[in-house]
């Protein structure tokens, strides 16, 4: 391990613990006495993801992560959560044991877990993931979600429609 600050090729251990996913060591320049954290982690074989075109493209996780912060964008959520779905959906591929998912698998996977955190993120993905051509396509997916009230809603979240545009039946099923 080289060091970060005089770039000296030779380091001492300090310190090891193990952390989610790897192992976070505290280490020492020998040379200029200057400490620093270093995380390893466990890398598995590679996973390739299929696209719709038939290219093959190395699943990479910071892709999976832009994805979901652009469609949790200024939402209240809770601090991590976006992470958390990012590190479950790629535990999720690799316990899978394939070599290669489609991406179709990976896209319903990420609105499958957004529906249940956040509706507004759900819908934001979906109408970039679905490629929705019109406005009643994402009417129907808006639909859906309403009639299905229930799913995904949590205390503190705003509702897709106003007040006065919901049932009184679904209004007491949201409560």
């Amino acid at each position: 391990m080289n060091c970060p600050y005089c770039s000296h090729p030779d380091t001492k251990v300090i310190d090891s613990r193990d952390v989610d996913d790897g192992v976070r060591r505290r280490r020492e320049c020998v040379i200029c006495g200057q400490r620093f954290t270093t995380y390893e982690r466990f890398q598995p074989a590679g996973l390739f993801v299929v696209k719709k075109d038939q290219r093959r493209e190395e699943f990479n996780k910071e892709k999976l992560l832009s994805g979901l912060r652009r469609a949790c964008e200024k939402r209240p959520l809770p601090a991590g959560a976006v992470d958390k779905i990012a590190g479950d959906i790629e535990a999720e591929l690799y316990n899978m044991g394939k070599a290669e998912i489609p991406s179709t698998l990976l896209g319903d996977m990420v609105m499958e877990k957004l529906k249940a955190l956040d509706n507004i993120a759900y819908v934001r993905f979906a109408s970039v993931y679905r490629e929705f051509t019109d406005i009643t396509q994402l009417k129907k997916v808006v639909d859906n979600l309403v009639s299905g009230q229930d799913e995904g809603i949590h205390k503190g979240q705003l509702s897709l429609l106003p007040e006065d545009r919901v049932s009184p039946k679904t209004r007491y099923q949201r409560r």
